[in-house]
């Protein structure tokens, strides 16, 4: 195996030897199979820095003065902690973050208990289980702006089948039922349009944790007449646990962030009711073109994600070590 490698190294670097110019190639000759790597990999890893750690730094530095992205020829000014002071202390923004609060929480819940529930039936292994994951799983391939889309014409009062739907179970007539436009409903449509969509992700993370039980286990809980009842709480769920978490800390983390699903189903509204971080932030950098003030947002939201995430990683790690 070793011999065979050296080979295929040895080759490759022929070939990369003969491709460049004389100069060039004398240099190649010496190199390491470390350097010759490092070689091939380095431009993406600079493309990466490009894209990723220069917009950070370049937001990071735009969050200290008072550049507006519509008035690029205007003198910048350093105004120190003067944009995180007011991002801290408007209530505007504050009521965007329980707003986003509010729509992570509830999204988590339902999107764990159902794709957990989900999991669980799949794992039975019953009769056509294939294709009913299969067509669980469909909601998670569509593009975003197609659901939202489709859910927007669900939810129409006239024509929807959500509001016919309602309507027949409940007697309440559809032209009563303004699931986008009632300040109390809206919120609770954008919610189970995500969590329609993303449960299928979560079931198959819990789906994974699942079937990485051995099955021994269940079988000397059986021995030790162990009822299912009490294997679904001492075996399943506990082993199956750091799954579970890293189901929630994905999704914790995208539904802090969203913004497609929100934009395309109320725009925030109505009124401010549905409007979360992400939409808060871009009509502060995109409508009122405060353009630092919107980088320490940004910045001040990126904080909030990475120490959260932070602090709930160490408890992952906790509980995959028990």
């Amino acid at each position: 195996m070793t011999a065979s490698h050296e080979t295929f190294t040895d080759k490759a670097a022929a070939a990369a030897v003969r491709s460049t110019p004389e100069p060039l190639a004398a240099r190649v000759r010496g190199l390491s199979d470390r350097a010759i790597a490092w070689l091939f990999i380095a431009p993406t890893i600079v493309l990466l820095l490009a894209i990723n750690i220069f917009p950070l730094f370049w937001a990071i530095y735009l969050s200290f003065t008072n550049f507006r992205a519509n008035r690029p020829n205007a003198v910048v000014q350093n105004v120190g902690l003067g944009n995180y002071s007011r991002i801290l202390n408007d209530p505007d923004i504050w009521a965007s973050m329980q707003t986003t609060a509010h729509f992570v929480f509830w999204t988590i819940v339902l999107q764990t208990l159902i794709g957990f529930a989900l999991a669980y039936l799949i794992d039975r292994k019953f009769r056509g289980h294939a294709f009913w994951t299969t067509l669980i799983l469909i909601p998670m391939m569509l593009s975003p702006a197609v659901v939202g889309n489709f859910w927007r014409f669900l939810y129409e009062p006239q024509i929807g089948l959500f509001a016919y739907a309602v309507s027949f179970v409940s007697g309440i007539p559809t032209s009563d039922i303004q699931m986008l436009g009632n300040v109390h409903l809206a919120p609770w449509a954008i919610i189970i349009v995500d969590t329609w969509m993303w449960t299928p992700y979560v079931m198959l993370i819990c789906l994974a944790g699942l079937r990485s039980i051995p099955d021994y286990i269940y079988e000397a809980a059986e021995v030790d007449r162990a009822s299912p009842w009490r294997q679904f709480w001492s075996i399943t769920v506990p082993m199956a646990l750091p799954f579970i978490m890293l189901a929630v800390l994905f999704r914790g983390i995208e539904n802090f962030k969203m913004f497609d699903m929100v934009n395309l189903l109320t725009g925030g509204g109505p009124g401010s009711t549905t409007e979360v971080a992400s939409i808060a932030l871009k009509r502060d950098a995109f409508e009122a073109w405060a353009t630092g003030r919107s980088s320490a947002f940004a910045i001040v939201l990126f904080v909030a994600v990475f120490g959260l995430a932070n602090i709930y990683v160490k408890a992952l790690n906790k509980v995959k070590q028990r």
